[in-house]
């Protein structure tokens, strides 16, 4: 089905929104202003905001009715994101668009749909995000076969999506970025596939080398631009980026360096090797410092000792010493410093369920403690943290397991715990989501800080691996 044509039947129970909020807007449009509008059911914030890259340009109330709107008479055209918090979602703007859009956050990106001048290439874009989420599961499960196979199918998929891409051209006339960005939705998506391929093979194949791979596999490579600042806050764009510079600096390291069978031995050199492709190839302002800052979090959340960490922030310093991350990094570097082991716990309030606050260090003052860290906008993890913590605890009985939530408000937290009969004795949430993960470092979903008489045994430990 043409893409367009199925949004507009999903958006057609809806239509009414354009009458109650959007009418208006449209009649009055000019050559150059935007409208942007819309109704969110089921709303968790009273706000939506709106970001070009990653600054706040605008924001609005919802209604009594929980809609919004925004009219936006100076604007940089391309891409955006609106954020209705915790959840985010593009949206792109050319002059003299008026968007409509309606979203029901229980199913956020399944809802969304886009109505009015401009639906087409944001109809489009949610489709192919929708898509490529569908699919995931299935192209993982190629990564198995050879890879002349791999190719083939997946190049089937994405030749698919170009037909879908042509046939909407075809329709409505996408301005020359409209397009550039709806082929970069469906390319850079297939192309870290390809750059994962060599790796994932290995594993799934259980082969004890990397597998030869076509000389025609990376053809793709010669196109790339890496300097392209319509794309540099654009996802699968920079993901790509993050693939590609891991996937040449295991390479160059693989010929020259300590790697030994597929697993990288130094992990400061290899991680000074990216810093160095980087600085040779991406001159991209916006891309430069966010693949720059990936490296820098990527190297020190592995944990690496203190005179290792020390030479990397100075390379990391040398290289991109006007880093806009250039305070995060320092951050991250100074409380990984004060978390090592034997440090006292660090000094952080919590709430219990009474709505008392309460040191962290207070928490793990007597036995043996391990707090492991949840959201209540992640409902699987939830699911499967709550069983992981309820194994561990008929293991470890020695132990206590203490929960810590971000990002929930105090209702919906309380809920949640009444809903798999927790002990709330050992659950307390955190307001502030930014302290909690830059004091403890809590960057994965499973990672478990343990403490024993106030003082730390190891920061950086796993639920799954660590026990």
């Amino acid at each position: 089905m043409n893409v367009a044509v199925f949004h507009m039947a999903k958006f057609l129970p809806f239509i009414s929104i354009l009458f109650l909020i959007g009418c208006s807007s449209v009649e009055k449009n000019s050559s150059s202003t935007v409208y942007f509008a819309g109704e969110i059911v089921n709303p968790t914030s009273d706000y939506v905001v709106l970001f070009k890259d990653d600054i706040a340009i605008d924001s609005a109330k919802l209604d009594s009715k929980n809609r919004f709107s925004f009219k936006l008479d100076s604007i940089n055209e391309g891409l955006h994101h609106f954020n209705h918090n915790p959840e985010l979602q593009y949206v792109f703007f050319e002059k003299g668009d008026s968007i409509l859009t309606r979203l029901n956050t229980v199913d956020f990106d399944e809802s969304l749909a886009f109505s009015g001048k401009g639906e087409e290439i944001n109809n489009f874009l949610a489709d192919i995000f929708l898509t490529h989420e569908q699919e995931a599961s299935y192209i993982h499960s190629l990564f198995k076969i050879e890879p002349k196979q791999f190719c083939q199918k997946t190049d089937s998929l994405r030749n698919q999506k170009i037909m879908d891409l042509m046939d909407v051209q075809a329709n409505t006339l996408l301005s020359e970025n409209a397009l550039e960005m709806a082929k970069a939705s469906i390319d850079y998506n297939y192309y870290i596939y390809r750059e994962k391929y060599p790796y994932y093979h290995k594993r799934k194949s259980g082969e004890k080398t990397f597998h030869k791979l076509p000389e025609e596999f990376y053809a793709y490579r010669k196109d790339l631009s890496f300097n392209n600042k319509n794309l540099a806050y654009f996802r699968p764009y920079y993901n790509f980026m993050k693939y590609h510079y891991g996937n040449l600096s295991f390479k160059d390291c693989s010929h020259k360096c300590d790697i030994e069978n597929g697993i990288v031995k130094n992990n400061l050199h290899f991680y000074q090797h990216k810093l160095k492709l980087i600085d040779s190839c991406v001159k991209q302002k916006n891309l430069r410092d966010n693949l720059f800052r990936n490296v820098a979090v990527d190297y020190l959340l592995k944990h690496d000792d203190e005179k290792n960490n020390n030479i990397f922030i100075e390379n990391f310093h040398e290289f991109s010493a006007n880093n806009k991350h250039i305070k995060e990094i320092n951050l991250l570097y100074e409380n990984i410093k004060k978390i090592q082991p034997s440090n006292e716990i660090p000094s952080l309030l919590v709430y219990n369920t009474e709505g008392a606050e309460i040191q962290l260090r207070d928490i793990g003052s007597s036995k043996k403690t391990v707090f492991y860290f949840w959201s209540g906008t992640q409902k699987r993890h939830f699911e499967n943290i709550t069983n992981r913590i309820a194994v561990l605890s008929d293991k470890y009985p020695d132990y206590r397991f203490v929960g810590i939530n971000v990002k929930t408000d105090s209702e919906r937290w309380l809920t949640m715990l009444d809903s798999k009969g927790l002990d709330k004795t050992n659950q307390f949430r955190a307001s502030n989501y930014k302290e909690v993960a830059h004091t403890m470092i809590v960057y994965s979903t499973n990672k478990a800080f343990i403490v024993e008489k106030g003082v730390i045994v190891d920061a950086f430990a796993n639920l799954y691996s660590s026990f």
